[in-house]
């Protein structure tokens, strides 16, 4: 399973720079730099709370599930039953 961060996406539509959403919310540099490429291995809620604020979208913008090929943690199919 992977969770791809599109902050890039977003802050390019709102044609906003990742150091004036870094003043704007009150977050390192370096940190959204972390989360922007993919290097964060979690986000606080209240962190995710504010830069959606800062950027007026939902965390469904910023955040995406793609599932890995051949991912075995997705759900299994239902098993059709023995007709024995």
């Amino acid at each position: 399973m992977a969770i791809i961060v599109n902050l890039d996406v977003v802050l390019a539509q709102r044609k906003m720079r990742l150091t004036e959403l870094s003043e704007r919310v009150g977050i390192t540099l370096a940190n959204l730099s972390n989360l922007k490429t993919g290097k964060a291995r979690a986000i606080r809620f209240s962190t995710l709370e504010a830069i959606c604020e800062v950027l007026e979208c939902q965390p469904g913008e910023i955040l995406e599930h793609r599932p890995d090929a051949g991912d075995d943690d997705s759900p299994a199919a239902p098993q059709a039953a023995d007709r024995g």
